[in-house]
């Protein structure tokens, strides 16, 4: 791109100048997404394990969590969450997909709301005894229970005349 701009390709022979133009068009087709990232993703979703082996490898060894569709011919390692399933079906696929798309697009809708309420509350060690020793306090049987006569379970034979 900064060929295009500087004018570099108009110093090249036109041979030249459609090679590197036809190559840039076939970078921004097939990796012009990451171009504008703001950094690296929270997670990679890999339908077929084998076929995107090197994405998988670089996933690893960037610390990114990877969620893969794994059929019975591919080798579930550097898959941190395996998905038992087809990875040949077209119309199996278009469903992982929309899945998944509906799950990223429903955790950004409830993301914001669960980030204002953090489920994980810190407790001091006090507050860690007391809850303890109340939730034992419950579970033991009250005194005036334990002193009280057991009720006999079946009734007392009736004698007729």
């Amino acid at each position: 791109e900064a060929q295009s701009t500087d004018g570099t390709f108009e110093k090249l022979t036109k041979k030249e100048g459609l090679m590197r133009l036809r190559l840039k068009e076939k970078l921004e087709r097939s990796i012009g997404g990451i171009k504008d990232m703001g950094g690296l993703p929270d997670a990679l979703f890999v339908i077929d394990v084998d076929h995107e082996r090197i994405a998988v490898q670089e996933a690893n060894k960037l610390g990114i969590p990877v969620i893969g569709i794994v059929d019975t011919n591919s080798n579930p390692d550097g898959v941190d969450l395996v998905i038992p399933a087809n990875d040949d079906a077209i119309r199996a696929v278009k469903l992982y997909a929309m899945a998944m798309a509906d799950a990223v697009l429903e955790g950004k809708a409830g993301g914001a709301v669960a980030s204002e309420k953090d489920e994980f509350v810190e407790v001091t060690e006090a507050q860690a005894e007391a809850v303890v020793a109340e939730a034992e306090a419950a579970a033991a049987p009250a005194p005036e229970e334990a002193a009280a006569p057991a009720v006999a379970a079946e009734p007392a034979p009736t004698t007729e005349a």
